[in-house]
């Protein structure tokens, strides 16, 4: 349960960085945010596998590159209503 948690919390500072980082609005919620810092921390880790803060760095960029790819993706889907 304790890995969870962190996963979780770091998740959403990776996420948080990422948006705060990358230019432009991003519209989405909290739980969007944490799934795309979780994300771009693994995939970091799957670049770069080791940690400190290069490591870190690594997973921020993976995530800023994520939300290129959702922002290229929504960009594309009809808008419903």
């Amino acid at each position: 349960m304790g890995s969870l948690l962190w996963t979780i919390i770091i998740g959403a500072v990776i996420g948080v960085l990422a948006r705060f980082f990358k230019p432009g609005a991003d519209p989405m919620g909290w739980i969007v945010t944490i799934l795309l810092g979780i994300a771009g921390a693994w995939i970091g880790s799957l670049l770069y596998g080791g940690g400190g803060a290069l490591g870190f760095i690594v997973s921020i960029l993976c995530a800023i590159a994520l939300l290129f790819l959702y922002e290229l993706i929504r960009r594309k889907t009809p808008k419903a209503g």
